[in-house]
């Protein structure tokens, strides 16, 4: 593999740079707004299993007692 110098190596992340395509910041908003609404079912649904497991797990170890 050839190696490039600094300069080159510069000219080439720069050109790779201008490939990408950036999102809007209204599609940026909006996977933002996507990434929380998620987050917020994910702790809800955490919450809700969480208390069913603990409610299961207290009756069986009342149970023996």
């Amino acid at each position: 593999m050839a190696k490039n110098s600094p300069m080159e190596f510069y000219q080439q992340v720069r050109a790779e740079t201008a490939k990408v395509t950036w999102p809007t910041r209204r599609e940026t908003l909006i996977t933002t707004a996507m990434v929380f609404v998620m987050v917020f079912l994910a702790s809800i649904f955490f919450l809700v299993s969480d208390q069913i497991i603990r409610f299961g797990v207290s009756t069986l170890l009342t149970l023996g007692h």
